[in-house]
């Protein structure tokens, strides 16, 4: 059976990063893995968004409207954005993080500021994270895809067969490895 996960986010966020964490995670568990990135202006802030299937066969990475079977989402705003490609019953992993576009910064917009209530109303299996601030006490808010990734790990059981902290550790630089290990360690007890 093929499972499928979306991913969403700013630029500079880190989505990518954990997206080939995962994707070396899956591999290793003897997993098929396909992984899409798409960056849409995501130099300039804009959206990250990638798409991760694993499973016996997989044949493409990408896949459509509700058939998400996870979506682990950044900033509240683009877990509403992502929420059409969440399959009924799936899970939604968000961080309660507000990072304000350009139209919003401009006036032509307004920011979604009741995001989570809209979030927990469509999704019954919504969980609701402070990976940014988590990150930001830790000393490096840099590390909050970290933080996403240790409680994803966590919610889909995942930590079986895969060493997940040798993992982070041979993906991040060398210099930044002891917190990136903490800040997987904080968000898989949170």
């Amino acid at each position: 059976m093929t499972k499928s996960i979306l991913l969403i986010g700013v630029g500079g966020q880190g989505t990518i990063l954990i997206s080939k964490i995962l994707s070396a995670g899956f591999a290793e568990m003897g997993y098929d893995v396909k992984m899409s990135e798409i960056h849409g202006m995501s130099q300039r802030g804009g959206s990250v968004t990638t798409m991760i299937r694993y499973g016996d066969d997989v044949y493409s990475p990408n896949f459509g409207e509700a058939e998400a079977d996870v979506v682990i989402s950044f900033e509240k705003s683009e877990a509403v954005r992502a929420l059409p490609m969440l399959k009924a019953g799936g899970t939604l992993i968000t961080d309660d993080y507000e990072i304000y576009s350009v139209p919003v910064l401009t006036g032509a917009s307004t920011y979604p500021f009741d995001a989570l209530d809209q979030l927990r109303k469509m999704v019954p299996n919504t969980i609701v994270i402070e990976a940014f601030r988590t990150a930001e006490k830790l000393g490096n808010s840099r590390c909050q895809n970290i933080v996403l990734l240790g409680k994803l790990v966590k919610t889909m059981r995942l930590d079986k067969t895969v060493d997940w902290r040798s993992l982070v550790a041979s993906n991040v630089p060398e210099r930044t490895v002891d917190i990136n290990l903490r800040a997987y360690e904080t968000g898989y007890n949170m």
